[in-house]
């Protein structure tokens, strides 16, 4: 076990939370210490739900240690059912209650409540928050799901399929699955059930009357989506219909597995975003160097969106989620890149910085690095803050998601050649030097430090500079020629020339930087 500051994900608990959160009528007893009760954090204030969730804790305390702990969680559990009156219970133990050993679900079932109560055995210690969610999922199918009944077994009207794997405090998980209902019923697909996300333990019962299952979060439900298949003889599918090309491919795959012709479907199908791909103003984004970092479904679909549909570079793409490392190693192979499994932000920190990329698909965590590295970011996929659960319609799936898609990762880049252009016409009495980006919001803009110092007198910026770089390279101060010529490069390389002048400099004991070091160090570094 890792201590850090920042996590991708929770304990397995929090996975637990998320199903029962999404589900109605089921409750969820969890066995866990004073300080474990964060709950209504995460779903109220983050996810902005208009009710508490459906938790109840025993929040026991360090001097209960010494009696009975096991009494308290029976307790709980017959409070929590003569109060909520659910029609299924979940039974688990946090991280820290874990290391006690009660044994919750054995508990509950000496209660002899009358509903179902399904215990979960999460392995706090080498499971977390994803795997939490399948899981809990997974065992509510298993205990729950009974074969077709009497009625359904005639061949229905029209085909029947289950939408799988939606959840609380998931990203765009709501948005997403009423642009995708609308999609399979403008199919002429029945949907049956949506589970987790608004099902009961009776739809759940359901499930088998179904013809196939919808897969929208593989992390979430392809678990209990092969235990339907193996029980059931019920299909599933594999694509993920995020960006235009994998929502085409999504509607021939659900066509296939209903009896359908896809391309009815298709010759309706409208999204701005495979316009604008082909307008001019796309001209700008074709080979931006892109990296893709998330959880494996978002991290594998953004990259082909990125690289088939933008026109962008990927130059790296990786997922905090081991469990579908197989699936981020296999896209890699496609875009030639090595891929990063990882949950360690600060090694994914390096190796952002390392491959510089010009835009960064992330989670909150790549914002947060982004921000510091001076370069445009997109969030993609969980984890995510308040910010990331918008009171507007904004799905990542189907057409109009990836429409979304489309806005969400071009306005970082066209803000970028805003500033751009800013810098060129700063002498305008619009634009001033020291301007801070309009798409950053106040604050100081975020350059090197000569840009702080160029206006010091020499003495004073050669004081502040001595300060200020006690470690890896002292920076030189740039004379007013040298610095006026910088600006006659390029943008997108001034950066690059800028560190390449400075570290010329500071190799060979040059304190200050002139025109004339700026071309010796052009023509030193053209020549290595």
């Amino acid at each position: 076990m890792q201590l850090t500051l920042w996590t991708y994900e929770g304990p397995p608990h929090v996975g637990a939370m998320r199903v029962a959160t999404a589900m109605e009528d089921v409750h969820y007893v969890l066995h866990a210490p004073q300080g474990d009760t964060y709950a209504d954090l995460l779903f109220t204030m983050i996810e902005r739900l208009q009710k508490r969730p459906p938790v109840t804790y025993t929040t026991f305390q360090a001097r209960d240690l010494g009696g009975d702990t096991a009494e308290l969680f029976k307790t709980a559990a017959r409070d929590a059912f003569e109060r909520f009156a659910p029609k299924a219970m979940l039974v688990g133990a946090s991280c820290t209650a874990e290391l006690i050993q009660d044994d919750p679900g054995g508990l509950c079932k000496a209660l002899q409540l009358p509903i179902p109560v399904v215990a979960l055995e999460l392995p706090s210690y080498q499971r977390k928050e994803n795997w939490g969610a399948s899981e809990t999922f997974y065992q509510l199918v298993r205990h729950l799901a009974a074969p077709k009944s009497a009625e359904q077994r005639a061949e229905p009207a029209k085909p029947r399929c289950n939408i799988l794997g939606p959840t609380a405090l998931g990203f765009r998980h709501r948005d997403d699955l009423a642009e995708i209902r609308k999609l399979l019923t403008d199919m002429g697909v029945e949907i049956n059930v949506v589970a987790p996300l608004t099902a009961t333990p009776d739809d759940i019962a359901r499930l088998a009357d179904a013809d196939f299952n919808v897969v929208l979060y593989p992390e979430i439900a392809q678990l209990s989506a092969q235990w339907l298949q193996r029980t059931f003889q019920q299909p599933f599918t594999k694509t993920i219909p995020i960006g235009h090309n994998a929502t085409c491919a999504f509607i021939r795959e659900v066509a296939e597995l209903a009896g359908f012709d896809p391309e009815v479907t298709l010759s309706k199908a409208v999204s701005r975003a495979a316009w604008y791909s082909r307008s001019v103003d796309s001209n700008y984004l074709t080979g931006k160097r892109v990296f893709v970092f998330g959880d494996a479904t978002h991290a594998v679909a953004a990259a082909k969106v990125a690289a088939q549909e933008m026109g962008f570079t990927v130059v790296g793409i990786g997922t905090y989620s081991r469990e579908f490392a197989r699936e981020v190693r296999d896209a890699a192979k496609i875009y030639g890149v090595e891929p990063l499994i990882s949950d360690d932000y600060l090694e994914i920190e390096a190796h952002i910085s390392q491959l510089n990329p010009e835009l960064v698909l992330g989670t909150q965590m790549e914002r947060h690095i982004a921000k510091r590295l001076g370069v445009p970011c997109a969030v993609i996929s969980a984890p995510v803050h308040v910010q990331d659960y918008p009171a507007r319609y904004s799905p990542q799936m189907g057409f109009e998601g990836a429409s979304v898609l489309f806005d969400t990762w071009v306005h970082p880049l066209m803000m970028g050649l805003e500033e751009h252009l800013i810098g060129m016409f700063r002498g305008d009495s619009e634009f001033h030097e020291d301007a801070a980006p309009s798409h950053l919001g106040g604050g100081v803009h975020a350059q090197s430090l000569q840009d702080t110092t160029k206006a010091m007198p020499l003495d004073q910026a050669q004081k502040t500079n001595a300060s200020t770089t006690s470690e890896s390279i002292t920076v030189s101060v740039w004379d007013a020629g040298a610095e006026k010529e910088l600006k006659k490069i390029p943008f997108f390389v001034r950066g690059k020339a800028r560190r390449n002048t400075e570290r010329y400099a500071t190799e060979r004991g040059i304190s200050v930087i002139t025109t004339e070091t700026l071309y010796e160090s052009k023509a030193h570094f053209s020549q290595s």
